[in-house]
């Protein structure tokens, strides 16, 4: 079941405070937080990477996988608060590494 429109517009606005960008995937979209992966949408539900900041953030979150076969990630389930979506994500950016150069053909 792929995500909805609507769901993905009500978890960006409530990351309106942090610097969140998305790129569609599959009928799934996949979330940024200043230009490093740090989670997703994935059939109407939010996940985020298993971090060291994640687990401190979230202790009892329940581990869901977003698809079969890929690697757990921790549900997000309290929604509403604002403030502690954008510290998480952005926690979750600052504790992982920066982005890989592409390489160009030729050089």
């Amino acid at each position: 079941m792929a995500s909805s429109k609507a769901y993905l517009e009500f978890i960006l606005d409530q990351l309106s405070h942090c610097d969140v960008t998305f790129r569609p995937m599959m009928g799934e979209y996949i979330l940024y937080c200043g230009g490093k992966v740090v989670g997703g949408i994935y059939d109407d539900r939010l996940l985020v990477k298993r971090t060291e900041a994640s687990e401190k953030l979230m202790p009892h979150a329940a581990l869901e996988t977003p698809y079969e076969g890929a690697k757990e990630m921790l549900l997000v389930e309290d929604l509403e608060d604002r403030d502690f979506l954008s510290f998480l994500l952005e926690a979750i950016a600052d504790s992982l590494p920066e982005p890989k150069k592409k390489r160009t053909k030729g050089k």
